[in-house]
Formats: structure tokens, sequence, C-alpha cells
């Protein structure tokens, strides 16, 4: 399936040390590794804690991570097992030990390094109930992807309305306008925006606005003839 490319909305962004792409990505010449490194780094920036990490379940337990990494269960825990390896090995990822036996993965930094230096030395008992959050999830489709694939061309000045029905609306209410439309083949932004602005005026109900919604097409209809 190709990409899509990146939204035109606002978007969250991650951020890579720049010793990755000078140092790293030359020498990483294994794609598990690759996946594993860039994973690793992404989760732990975003997970809670001072001293976050993953375990191996971390990796498991996300099916939209290990769905890249083979097809069938035991071979994504055999890429999954040599790709940490091979991370760990060259230095990227830690790996130690809990009292319990269960490998715990740092990335190699002045914090997972004196982290990992704590539970070799007894001074530091990770919880048995951590587990490392967020796991990949698909971006939801912002209102500048739902008005191309379903009403039309994003030209600049619709552009420039829908950043503005962004600002005033909450994003749920400007989807759903879209849905309607489509819905009722009224595959136009003035008519989105009149459902916009009635529930604005009147309330938000979708329920009642489902049944109702051909007083928006007149307000439409109005508006066009203006």
């Amino acid at each position: 399936m190709a990409f899509k490319g990146f939204s035109a909305g606002s978007i969250t962004y991650s951020r890579l040390p720049d010793v990755f792409f000078g140092e790293l990505l030359p020498q990483i010449d294994h794609l598990g590794e690759l996946k594993v490194t860039l994973y690793t780094l992404w989760k732990i920036e975003h997970a809670q804690g001072d001293f976050p990490y993953l375990r191996e379940a971390d990796f498991f337990a996300d099916e939209r991570f290990t769905s890249g990494l083979a097809a069938t269960p035991e071979e994504i825990k055999s890429t999954l097992s040599e790709s940490l390896s091979r991370a760990v090995d060259r230095g990227t990822l830690l790996g130690v030990n809990s009292p319990e036996g269960e490998q715990l993965i740092f990335i190699n930094t002045p914090k997972g390094r004196a982290a990992v230096a704590a539970i070799r030395r007894g001074d530091w008992h990770p919880q048995k109930s951590y587990r490392a959050e967020p796991v990949l999830t698909a971006e939801r489709p912002n209102i500048y992807q739902l008005f191309e694939k379903n009403i039309g061309v994003l030209t600049p000045m619709l552009a420039e309305s829908l950043k503005d029905a962004e600002d005033e609306y909450p994003q749920e209410w400007v989807e759903e306008a879209i849905r309607i439309a489509v819905e009722k083949n009224v595959r136009n932004w003035r008519y989105i925006e009149a459902i916009l602005r009635r529930w604005q005026e009147r309330g938000y109900d979708v329920r009642n606005d489902r049944r109702d919604i051909e007083e928006s097409r007149q307000e439409y209809s109005n508006w066009e003839n203006d």
C-alpha cells in the first residue's frame, strides 16, 4: 500500500539526535535493526518516567509495529530477537536483566547507562507493572485529507477556509459535517459551512441534524443565491 504523504494540517514530530544520521545510520545494514532502533528511540521519548525502558513484551504488544517485521508470530519473534541483539551489540541500545530475569532495553544515553548500572548494583528494582506507552497508530485523517478524499480538489482559498474552520469549530464537527455532505451528495464547502454555522447557533446534535439536515441544505441554497 502506497504512503499517501504527510498531512497538510498540524502533525507531531519526534526528535532524533544528529549523531544518529551522521554516525549510526551509515553503519546499520540490517532492516530489522533499523526498525527496532527507530521504534525504541520514538517510544522511549514519549514514555513516562525518569528512566523509561522497554521490555520485549512492549514490542510484541504493538501489533502495528510487529506486522512490519515478519509474517508469522514465529518469524516475528526470531526477527525481533535478532534485531534487538544487533542493536545491543552495536551499542545503540543497552540490555540488562531485571531481578526476575526479564531483559530490559534502554537507550545508550547517560540516563540509560545510569539506570543499567543501578539495576546491576541492586540499587533500583523496576516496577513489574511498568509498561511503556504509546503504541503506533495510524494517523487520524485530518480535515484537509477528508476534504480532498470526499469533496474535491483543495485550492489555496479552500485551504484557508478549512484552516479558519479548524480554528473556530471542534475537529469532530468539521469531520461530521463533511460526512453529512457526502451522504447528501452535496460536495460543496459552503454546504459544509452552513452545517457548521447551524450547529454553532443551535447546538451540536448529530441525530437531530441527520433527520432535519434539509434545513442546512436550504440555508446553503440561500447563500448560494446571495
